[in-house]
C-alpha cells in the first residue's frame, strides 16, 4: 500500500521492483507487504515455481552484510487434470456354431482350434489443464465361461501410440483346448432344447474369472490423447459347450493417477472408466448325429405312442366286437320288421 511507503511497477512479465520505505526506513524498522500471484497463466508443465527476492538499498552497505539480501522462495505445484477413457470393439458380435463358415474363423499354426479376432481400441485423453506426468491404466477382460473353465482369450499383440507407454499381461500357455465332450446324448439333446437366455460375463460379478492388463502411459499434455491397442483370439471351441445362445462378455477400463507425482484429478470431471460390450451369438443349429438322434428318438416316441394307443383300444374290447353278426342281427330285424308290416296291411 503505497500510503505505507511501498509502491510497486511491473517492469517485465517475471520482474516486479517494489520501493519500500520511501523516502527512506528509520533503523530497526519493518514492511510487511504481500504479492498475488495469478496461477492461471501457467503451462501445466512446471513442478515447482521458484519466486527470487532481493533487497538493494539506495545507500552503500557492507559487503560482509550482503548475504542476508536474497531469499529463494519455492513452491510445489499440483497437476490438476481431467482424464478420460473411451473405447470400441471390433467387431461388436459374431455368430459361432457347427454350421457356420470356417473361413470367417483363423487357425493358429497346427493348432486344430478355430480363433475368433477380437481387436479392443482404448483412447486416454487429457482435458488439462496441467500436464499429466504418468498415468496407468487397468483393464479387464472375461476370460473363462466359469471360475474352473477354460482359458478362452489369447492376446497376441498390445501397442501404445507413439510407442509412449508399455503394457503387461500373462500370456496364455494353452490358447487351444477343445473340452472333451462326456456328456451322454440325451443331455445333449436336452441342452439343445433348452438353449436359450442370455449369459453376462462380467469381471465385477462375483466368481467371474478375468484377463487384466496393465499399461504405464507416459506424460500427457493438456488436450493430448494416447491410443492403446489390444488384437487377441477368443477360442470358439469352448463356447460351443455352452447351452447359452448369446454370451455377452463385459471388458472394463480404468485409468488412473498416482498421487505421488503431485497430480490431483478435477472433481466432478470425465468419467475415468468404461466399459466395451460384445456378443457371442450362437446359431442355434444342432450338430448332424444330433439331428439324426431327434428324428430317431421321434420316430421312436411316435411308434410307441401308436402300440399304447392300440393296446389301449384292445383291452376297451374295440377289436373284440363283431361286427358281422350284429350287420346280419340288424338285417334281419329289419326284414322281421317289414314283413310284419306287410301281413298288417293284407289283413
Amino acid at each position: 500500500q503505497e500510503e505505507m511507503g511501498i509502491s510497486c511497477e511491473l517492469l517485465e512479465p517475471d520482474f516486479l521492483k517494489c520501493s519500500v520505505g520511501f523516502p527512506f526506513m528509520r533503523s530497526k524498522s519493518k514492511y510487511e507487504f504481500s504479492v498475488i500471484f495469478d496461477t492461471s497463466h501457467l503451462s501445466g508443465e512446471e513442478d515447482v515455481l521458484t519466486f527470487i527476492v532481493t533487497a538493494q538499498s539506495g545507500n552503500v552497505e557492507r559487503s560482509e552484510s550482503l548475504h542476508d539480501n536474497a531469499l529463494s522462495l519455492t513452491v510445489p505445484l499440483m497437476h490438476e487434470v481431467d482424464t478420460s477413457i473411451t473405447g470400441l470393439m471390433s467387431p461388436t458380435s459374431f455368430v459361432y456354431g457347427e454350421s457356420v463358415d470356417t473361413s470367417s474363423f483363423v487357425q493358429l499354426d497346427d493348432l486344430e482350434c478355430r480363433f475368433q479376432r477380437l481387436n479392443v481400441t482404448l483412447q486416454v485423453y487429457n482435458a488439462g489443464p496441467s500436464t499429466l506426468p504418468g498415468s496407468s491404466v487397468s483393464i479387464s477382460f472375461p476370460s473363462r465361461l466359469s471360475s474352473g473353465g477354460a482359458e478362452m482369450l489369447h492376446i497376441q499383440e498390445m501397442m501404445v501410440g507413439q510407442e509412449k507407454g508399455n503394457c503387461s499381461f500373462q500370456k496364455n500357455p494353452t490358447p487351444c483346448i477343445i473340452p472333451q465332450e462326456q456328456e451322454n446324448i440325451f443331455h445333449t439333446i436336452f441342452a439343445f432344447f433348452t438353449k436359450s437366455g442370455r449369459k453376462v460375463l462380467d469381471c465385477e460379478k462375483p466368481g467371474i474369472s478375468c484377463l487384466t492388463v496393465h499399461c504405464n502411459l507416459s506424460t500427457l499434455a493438456k488436450e493430448e490423447s494416447r491410443t492403446i491397442d489390444v488384437y487377441m483370439l477368443l477360442n470358439t471351441e469352448i463356447l460351443k459347450r455352452d447351452s447359452s445362445s448369446v454370451i455377452q462378455f463385459m471388458t472394463r477400463a480404468k485409468v488412473k493417477v498416482d498421487p505421488a507425482l503431485r497430480v490431483v484429478e478435477i472433481a466432478d470431471g470425465n468419467p475415468e472408466e468404461m466399459t466395451v460390450v460384445f456378443e457371442a451369438l450362437h446359431n442355434l443349429e444342432p450338430r448332424g448325429y444330433v439331428v439324426g438322434w431327434i428324428i430317431a428318438i421321434s420316430l421312436l416316441v411316435g411308434i410307441l405312442i401308436f402300440l399304447l394307443l392300440a393296446v389301449l383300444l384292445w383291452k376297451m374290447g374295440f377289436f373284440r366286437r363283431r361286427y358281422k353278426e350284429i350287420i346280419e342281427a340288424e338285417k334281419n330285424r329289419k326284414e322281421n320288421e317289414d314283413s310284419w308290416d306287410w301281413v298288417q296291411k293284407s289283413q
